[in-house]
C-alpha cells in the first residue's frame, strides 16, 4: 500500500511500531510531531479500555495534604485517636460513606470515583505537589511537565483564542511546562473574580497606534531573530507568547473570563470564597473550550487543631465541586469533562493529642475523578482499619497521571524526549492507567 494513502491512525500505528523497532520508544524526538489530536482521542485501544471519552480536565488541587480519615476515607469504627469528632455519613451509593463536611458531595456519589489507595514516599509539600502533578520525583538537573501541559501538548487546543491550559490561584512551586515550550505552560489566574488582568488597550492609544506599534514590534523581532538568534527556541517563544495575548485582546472569548456575566444566583451557588470563584471561572472556561483549567485551593496543612479547621475548610470544597457537578450535568458538559480533586498526601491517621493535628502522611491518602468517561459510585482501593495503610490496589502518583492521559484519550506511555534527549511519559516512568475507574 501506497505509504500516502494511509489514513491518520494507521500512519500513527506504523509510526509507532517503527519507533519501537529502532528506538526502544513509543515516539522517539520530533516523531511526536506527525501524531494529530484527531488521531490519539480515535485510538481504538484506549476507546475499548473505557478512555477517550473526556475533552476537558478540571483539577481542584488541596494544597497543603488534605486529611483523608476526615474526608474521602472515614473509619467511624476506628479507636478515638483516630478517628477524633468526625461522623462518617452516608451517600447516595449503598455502602460507601464520606466525612460529615461532605454532606452536599454525599448525594453525587454515584457520579464519582473515590481513589483511597495513594501511596508515594515524598511527605515533604514542594516535593510531593511535584510527584502528584509530573508523575515524577524531583530533580535539580530537570523541570518536568505537569499533567496540564502534557495535556496542552498532546490534545491541542479546542479554542484557538485561549490557552488550553489555565491555573487559578496557584502557587509559585506549580511545575507548570516543565521542559516543554513556554506556550505549553499554563496562562496564570491569581484571582478569579478579577479576572484576566492587563488585557484592555490604553485609553490614550487608538487602534491605528496600537496596529502601527505592532508592526514595529515584528519588524524588530524579524531583524533581530534573523541576525543573532536564528529560531532560538527562547525568542521563538516570547513572539508566540505575545501574539497569543494580543489575539486574545481582540477576542470575544474574553468575557469567558467576567465572572460578572454569572447571574447572582449562580455565583451564590459556588460559594463566595474565591476558590468557588475559581470552580465557577473553571466552568465557564470549559464551556469555552480549555483543554485543562487547575484550580488550587490552599490552606489544609493542618499541624494545629485539624477539626476547627476541617469545619470551616471542607464545606468550602463540598459546596463548590457539588455545583460543579450539578452544573456540568444538567449542561450535558459531564461526560466530556474528567473532574479531579488531588492532594500531595493525606495526613497521619493517629491525632497528634496535645494539637488536636495531624502530620504529613504520603503512606495512604485519598483522591477522586468524576465524569469524562469514569464509572461513578465507586470507591477504588483500601486502606486498613485506621487508614494507616493501603491493604488493596496501591496507586501511585505514576498511576494517577496515566488515568487522566486516558481519560483523554492520550497514550500514557507516548514517550517524548527532553531537550538533553532523555525520554518522558505522561503517565510517569512505570505508571498504568487505573482500568476500573473507566466504565
Amino acid at each position: 500500500m501506497n505509504p500516502n494513502q494511509l489514513n491518520d491512525l494507521s500512519r500513527r500505528n506504523f509510526l509507532t511500531r517503527t519507533a519501537r523497532t529502532c528506538f526502544g520508544l513509543t515516539i522517539a524526538g520530533s516523531a511526536a510531531e506527525l501524531f494529530s489530536p484527531r488521531a490519539l482521542a480515535a485510538d481504538p485501544a484506549i476507546a475499548k479500555a473505557g478512555g477517550g471519552k473526556a475533552k476537558h480536565v478540571i483539577y481542584l488541587y488541596m494544597s497543603g495534604g488534605m486529611t483523608h480519615l476526615d474526608t474521602f476515607d472515614p473509619k467511624p469504627d476506628a479507636p478515638a485517636e483516630y478517628r477524633g469528632p468526625t461522623e462518617a455519613i452516608k451517600t447516595n451509593v449503598d455502602g460507601i460513606q464520606l466525612g460529615h463536611c461532605l454532606p452536599m458531595l454525599a448525594k453525587h456519589m454515584d457520579k464519582v470515583a473515590l481513589i483511597r489507595s495513594l501511596n508515594t514516599t515524598q511527605g515533604a509539600h514542594e516535593q510531593g505537589k511535584y510527584l502528584m502533578h509530573t508523575g515524577y520525583t524531583q530533580r535539580g538537573s530537570i523541570s518536568h511537565p505537569s499533567s496540564g501541559s502534557w495535556v496542552s501538548r498532546l490534545a491541542g487546543a479546542e479554542n484557538g483564542t485561549i490557552p488550553p491550559f489555565v491555573l487559578v490561584g496557584g502557587g509559585n512551586n506549580h511545575p507548570g511546562g516543565g521542559f516543554f515550550e513556554p506556550k505549553y505552560s499554563p496562562l496564570p489566574i491569581g484571582d478569579p473574580q478579577k479576572g484576566l488582568r492587563n488585557v484592555k488597550q490604553r485609553k490614550d492609544t487608538d487602534d491605528k497606534s496600537f496596529d502601527r506599534q505592532l508592526s514595529l514590534r515584528e519588524q524588530l523581532d524579524h531583524d533581530f531573530d534573523s541576525r543573532f538568534h536564528k529560531g532560538q527556541r527562547s525568542v521563538r517563544a516570547y513572539g508566540e507568547v505575545y501574539d497569543s495575548a494580543v489575539k486574545l485582546m481582540h477576542s470575544k472569548d474574553l468575557e469567558a473570563f467576567d465572572l460578572s456575566k454569572e447571574s447572582a444566583d449562580s455565583r451564590a451557588a459556588y460559594g463566595s470564597d474565591p476558590f468557588g470563584q475559581g470552580v465557577l471561572l473553571a466552568r465557564r472556561l470549559v464551556e469555552r473550550g480549555v483543554r485543562f483549567v487547575e484550580v488550587e485551593f490552599g490552606g489544609f496543612d493542618w499541624h494545629y487543631d485539624n477539626f476547627e479547621q476541617m469545619e470551616e475548610k471542607i464545606p468550602i470544597l463540598d459546596q463548590a465541586l457539588s455545583t460543579l457537578l450539578t452544573d456540568l450535568s444538567a449542561k450535558g458538559l459531564l461526560d466530556e469533562t474528567l473532574v479531579v480533586v488531588a492532594t500531595e498526601f493525606g495526613r497521619s491517621p493517629k491525632i497528634v493529642a496535645d494539637r488536636s493535628g495531624r502530620n504529613h502522611y504520603p503512606k495512604a491518602f485519598s483522591c477522586l475523578m468524576a465524569g469524562g468517561g469514569i464509572k461513578g459510585g465507586q470507591a477504588y482501593g483500601k486502606t486498613d482499619e485506621t487508614a494507616s495503610n493501603v491493604v488493596e490496589n496501591k496507586v501511585g502518583a505514576s498511576d494517577f497521571n496515566a488515568s487522566i492521559a486516558h481519560a483523554m484519550g492520550i497514550p500514557y506511555d507516548l514517550t517524548l524526549m527532553s531537550p538533553s534527549k532523555r525520554p518522558f511519559k505522561m503517565g510517569g516512568k512505570n505508571g498504568k492507567p487505573i482500568s476500573l475507574l473507566f466504565g
